[in-house]
């Protein structure tokens, strides 16, 4: 088995991983991914990219790649309880020409996997334990793997989801269930579905449903609601999942959304709790050790409600990518380790407060949206949310990482 050393060790080869590893490679370092699946994780489907995404992309050096998703240009939502449809202009609330692209996982992964190279991204890599040794006054981090090997990294990065093995060494507080689960798919319409590329929401009465075209022949749906009576096991079927929702959860919504949901592709249906790391608990919380630290959902797992998980995720790519890059770039090429704890710590504080909004403003959205039907929960979402409290979050969304600049 042996033991092997590298410069920079990150653990998930999902966005935030691949994003990270592009990253470095900018700047002349090749980082080892490990990834525990046995190819890329394209759980999910698809994912809504905002114009923070499109920066980080443009520093990343892939976003041509994706070039030919159309960007969505209105939000039509409609209040489940009163029938009102509210108009959403997602230009305006961008402050920009360009709305969202909503794109496919598989294509983002894939764009980001393709700029490295074959030997950098190690599938059905499983870590059994982490630990440090101290060498010449530096800390080198250890990471021990399930088939015995033993690898040795100068930087370890976890980049590992929600059930961050990496976080949990850092001592970070688990993420907290939100009360709610949601469905995801594709629906796929051969012939071609005719629908223009705007968004369709639903909301109130505890649930957030709806719909954006991908392609014209495919559809990106999603369902989230108050999950199932405790106790009670989620569907893992995907037949049972699309019948739940069809005759349970979404039976009353407009027959539009209930046809997309009909004509969804079984092999993309995912039915999973939503989960989420207390606000406080980033503010206050180890995000970074000496050479170890995280990024994406292991550092900031966030409810869907603002589609940021993905697009955050991509700004602490280049933002790590950047602060790593620059100290290699400045030391002659050489990471020198003893000025790694520094590094980490600089990114980190960049990081803390605007995840730390990011989690909280996507929990108050979810929560506002998927409200009661009460007079003063209509109020708070129609009068305050939608024309007042959304704008202010979308631009608060609205945000420029910055350059790759070595």
């Amino acid at each position: 088995m042996g033991t092997s050393v590298e410069d920079v060790v990150i653990v998930g080869g999902g966005i935030a991983g691949l994003g990270t590893a592009v990253a470095l490679k900018r700047a002349g370092i090749e980082a080892l991914v490990l990834e525990r699946s046995e190819g890329l994780r394209t759980t999910g489907a698809a994912l809504s990219l905002f114009s923070n995404a499109w920066c980080a992309l443009d520093a990343l050096g892939v976003s041509h790649k994706l070039a030919s998703y159309t960007p969505s240009l209105k939000n039509y939502v409609t209040d489940l309880d009163t029938g009102e449809v509210q108009e959403v202009s997602l230009t305006e609330a961008n402050g920009d020409a360009v709305g969202p692209r909503t794109v496919h996982r598989k294509a983002l992964l894939e764009a980001l996997a393709d700029e490295l190279s074959v030997h950098s991204i190690r599938f059905s890599s499983k870590i059994s334990a982490i630990e440090t040794q101290q060498h010449e006054g530096s800390s080198i981090a250890i990471v021990h793997m399930e088939n015995g090997t033993v690898i040795k990294a100068k930087v370890l990065i976890g980049c590992d989801g929600v059930h961050s093995v990496v976080s949990r060494w850092l001592g970070l507080r688990e993420p907290v269930f939100s009360g709610r689960s949601a469905v995801r798919g594709l629906a796929v319409y051969p012939q071609g579905h005719g629908l223009e590329q705007n968004v369709r929401r639903y909301v109130g009465s505890g649930r957030n449903a709806g719909f954006v075209p991908l392609t014209d022949k495919e559809i990106y749906w999603f369902f989230s609601g108050i999950s199932p009576a405790k106790g009670a096991s989620l569907a893992e079927d995907p037949e049972d999942i699309r019948k739940e929702v069809l005759e349970n959860y979404a039976k009353d919504l407009p027959p539009i959304y209930l046809d997309v949901v009909q004509h969804a592709d079984l092999s993309t249906l995912t039915w999973a709790p939503l989960m989420f790391r207390y606000p406080w608990n980033v503010v206050f919380g180890n995000l970074s050790k000496q050479n170890i630290t995280v990024a994406g959902d292991a550092m900031h797992p966030m409810t869907p409600d603002l589609a940021q998980g993905g697009c955050s995720a991509l700004e602490d790519a280049v933002i790590l990518g950047r602060h790593i890059g620059t100290s290699f770039v400045q030391n002659g090429q050489v990471l020198v380790v003893k000025k790694m704890s520094e590094v980490l710590g600089k990114y980190v504080e960049e990081r803390r407060w605007r995840v730390t909004l990011l989690i909280t403003w996507s929990y108050i959205s979810g929560w506002v949206q998927q409200g009661g039907s009460g007079w003063g929960m209509k109020f708070l979402r129609d009068t305050i949310f939608y024309k007042f409290l959304f704008l202010k979050m979308v631009k608060y969304v609205t945000y420029d990482c910055g350059k790759l600049d070595f």
